[in-house]
Parts: C-alpha cells; sequence; structure tokens
C-alpha cells in the first residue's frame, strides 16, 4: 500500500441542510479513508480526509451522486500533511 495522502476540501453552494455531511461520511467510510466533515459559519462545508489516493480521486464524485438534495457550485482543495494515529471519519458540529 503506498503512503498515505491527505486533502481538505471547501465546498460551496446548497451544502447545508440537505444531508451533505452524512453523505460525505458515508462516503468515506465506504472508501476506506479517515478524517473529518463540518459545517462552516458561512454556508460552506469543509471536509478533509485522508487515504489511498486513487480512493480520494472517488470520493467527490461519489457524494454528488449520492447527495441529491445538495449542490456543489464551487470547490477549493489543498493537499496536507498526513495525520498519524487517524483511526475513523466523524462529521464535526462546524465552526
Amino acid at each position: 500500500m503506498s503512503a498515505p495522502v491527505r486533502r481538505r476540501w471547501r465546498f460551496t453552494g446548497r451544502v447545508q441542510g440537505v444531508g451533505f455531511r452524512y453523505f460525505a461520511s458515508c462516503a468515506a467510510q465506504k472508501l476506506g479513508l479517515t478524517g473529518w466533515v463540518a459545517n462552516n459559519w458561512d454556508g460552506s462545508v469543509t471536509l478533509e480526509a485522508q487515504g489511498d489516493a486513487a480512493q480520494l480521486d472517488k470520493l467527490v464524485p461519489m457524494i454528488e451522486r449520492t447527495c441529491r438534495w445538495g449542490r456543489i457550485d464551487g470547490m477549493t482543495v489543498h493537499n496536507l500533511p498526513p495525520e498519524e494515529h487517524e483511526y475513523g471519519f466523524t462529521e464535526r458540529s462546524g465552526d
């Protein structure tokens, strides 16, 4: 297995109040990723996920397919250093 990769996304659009965090969490867990997802005060959502790069590449398309009431209008993504000792994926309440 290759070294884990960590990415942070910030999504804008219809991403709060539509189950976005739930579907993101389900998708990440299905893909075997660790990390977290949280609502932001400005209506956006931040997601950090870590794992195999190929699985990370599948994450956003899977969220878009399953979260039918949501809509991603904008997205930024940044690579981050991997975090050690992270074992699951959680939904956070946000800032």
